[in-house]
């Protein structure tokens, strides 16, 4: 990408390779043209009927760019960015999403030049005196926040960091400082890690989008705590949902319409197991994509429901998809190249794809590749999707599906070394405190979280720490359970853990504290699970 010199913008194109300097006049008149403002590039299109301007301003960070400590850092740079605002009747708003931040508004030009150029002001100035009120509203936001069916998911596939982060909470909202909002604004919040967009066929004027210089940061790499695909969980909300990665492709895009609507019309038109049963496809990063299919169920429908979701996807993996359903798909996709003021609507999508780096495609582009599609493209996405699998079903396991159980334990270990200090609600139950690791002993398994490897240490004033290790299991370790846990030997732990990775918790309720009495038996139940103890959400 070249970088505007002195003079005249030149004008530039999206083509399948990105973006390209052209000479006089785009090669796609009408469709997408781009310039830079302030060094940012920056796309534009042109709409009819005179309606308001619609800009965003996009930088490449998310909350997989953070840490489980860290948690909810970026989400904050964008709630102060848009505070001085205030109580507008101006269309604006701001969202932080796992690999980007997104700043939109629409109305007059005035209007638009106004929110962008507050919003760069306030990144270039953050008022961290709203610090505290900030992370209190964010607060507040995820206790109200509803959680999606997909919602345990990422932590599962991922582990604690990266993409499976928005599975947890906004832990960094409990203790960030202004230092570390600031530094985090000045590493990413820059002009050549931003892409902005606009509506119509000239920039408005009196734009001042000056951010400091940085680098255009790459996409995080994922991260895996799932050693075997296609693999299972149990439990949730009493529905079914799936997820697998996919090579990015428009062929992938297609197949996850043919799902959606197989699994509407046998579970639901057919079956009448399901009200809703959909699967959507979102791209990852540059080269994968998630598909993610859901179908609900009442508690004397899951078998049904079970069984049914997954006939639909051996099916379909089998080769039996008709050329009906590849053409009915197709025709669904290629209406969206009828609406009015198609480069107007493209320009989120294509900033986005200049942001990360991933090749564009002109509408030209994009019904040929649409055009070439086979049903057996569709059949080699099936594959790929089952073979990435990772399948959250109410009651019974899936074994029988051919899928593997998910990691309910850490893997196995010989005695580990440290002081052993017994439960005091059974003598089968123990846990150690390391020179390495914390290690939690149970006649099913064992679950242990390295320091070197904790992604997040909860603290909580009454003595207990919570240990969340990369793999995302939770070794939690109550004063109140275990017999010896003196000081000295929480002295140890807190020694060991990396100072970023602890997180000031408040103080907990007296009720909230567990008690061996109280809670006699249950320690089993307790150890089993990875997200027992953790309230995902994320917005």
């Amino acid at each position: 990408m070249t970088q505007q010199t002195d003079g005249p913008a030149a004008t530039v194109t999206v083509t399948p390779e990105g973006i390209s300097t052209v000479d006089g006049a785009a090669t796609a008149p009408g469709f997408i043209t781009a310039t830079e403002v302030d060094r940012i590039p920056t796309l534009m299109a042109p709409t009819s009927g005179g309606g308001p301007v619609t800009a965003g301003l996009y930088f490449r960070v998310g909350a997989a760019d953070e840490t489980l400590a860290t948690a909810g850092l970026t989400h904050l740079v964008e709630h102060l960015a848009l505070h001085r605002h205030g109580v507008s009747d101006l269309h604006y708003n701001g969202s932080t999403a796992a690999t980007h931040t997104h700043f939109v508004v629409s109305g007059t030009a005035e209007e638009v030049v106004a929110y962008l150029n507050g919003v760069c002001a306030s990144l270039r100035d953050l008022p961290v005196e709203r610090l505290a009120t900030e992370r209190e509203i964010l607060r507040t936001e995820q206790a109200g926040r509803s959680r999606g069916p997909n919602h345990q998911l990422p932590l599962w596939r991922y582990g604690a960091r990266g993409y499976g982060l928005a599975s947890y909470p906004e832990y960094g909202t409990l203790h960030l400082t202004a230092d570390a909002v600031r530094d985090w604004a000045r590493t990413w919040f820059t002009w050549d890690n931003a892409v902005l967009w606009i509506t119509g066929g000239t920039v408005p004027e009196g734009l001042d989008l000056t951010l400091p210089a940085g680098r255009r940061q790459p996409l995080p790499a994922p991260t895996s705590a799932l050693p075997v695909t296609p693999a299972y969980l149990t439990g949730g909300s009493g529905g079914v949902v799936l997820d697998g990665i996919v090579r990015r492709s428009t062929a992938a895009a297609l197949f996850a319409e043919v799902l959606g609507r197989a699994l509407f019309t046998d579970l639901r038109q057919k079956g009448g197991y399901s009200y809703t049963a959909d699967c959507g496809y979102h791209p990852r990063d540059n080269d994968h994509a998630t598909i993610t299919a859901f179908a609900d169920a009442l508690p004397q429908k899951q078998d049904a429901v079970v069984g049914g979701f997954i006939d639909v996807l051996a099916r379909l993996r089998a080769g039996t998809i008709s050329q009906a359903e590849l053409d009915s798909a197709r025709a669904k996709t290629l209406k969206q190249f009828e609406i009015p003021d198609l480069g107007a609507a493209a320009l989120p999508s294509y900033a986005l794809n200049v942001l990360t780096g991933h090749p564009n495609l002109t509408p030209d582009e994009h019904r040929a590749h649409l055009a070439a599609v086979t049903v057996e493209d569709l059949r080699e996405v099936a594959r790929e999707l089952h073979d990435s699998a990772l399948i959250q079903v109410p009651g019974r396991p899936v074994d029988w599906a051919g899928f593997t159980e998910a990691p309910q334990w850490s893997a196995p270990a010989s005695d580990p070394a440290g002081t052993v200090h017994r439960s005091r609600q059974s003598d089968a139950v123990s846990l150690t405190v390391g020179p390495e690791a914390v290690t939690l002993v149970t006649p099913g398994g064992q679950i242990s979280v390295r320091y070197d490897a904790c992604a997040a240490m909860r603290v909580f004033p009454d003595g207990a720490r919570h240990l969340i290790g990369f793999d995302a299991f939770v070794a939690e370790v109550e004063p109140t359970l275990y017999a010896k846990l003196t000081p000295d030997r929480m002295a140890v732990i807190d020694a060991a853990v990396p100072a970023a990775a602890a997180v000031p918790m408040p103080e907990r309720d007296p009720d909230e504290i567990p008690q061996a009495a109280a809670r006699r038996g249950g320690l089993k139940d307790r150890a089993r699970g990875m997200l027992r103890s953790l309230r995902p959400g994320r917005g």
